[in-house]
């Protein structure tokens, strides 16, 4: 389902958790033309109305994984507030 950026390996949590190592998150959704143009939030948004439509079919694993990768981009959005 995604693309493993060139010589990273997903570590163990990364794959538990995200199902994409985090330089991925960064590259296709934090660095996306969706970001780029409407900003991080509707990126999020995005990604948490595709793990509600997960979770309607089913696919509870899948939609968790979604939540995580949104509350990822929040928390790096917190951290570029703050630094």
């Amino acid at each position: 389902m995604y693309r493993l950026i060139k010589g990273l390996e997903m570590t163990n949590f990364e794959t538990n958790c995200y199902g994409m190592t985090e330089q991925a998150i960064r590259e296709q959704y934090m660095n996306s033309s969706t970001a780029k143009c409407s900003g991080l939030e509707m990126v999020v948004m995005g990604i948490l109305s595709d793990a509600q439509e997960l979770l309607a079919m089913g696919r509870n694993e899948a939609s968790r994984k979604q939540m995580n990768i949104a509350k990822f981009i929040l928390s790096e959005m917190m951290d570029s507030k703050v630094s």
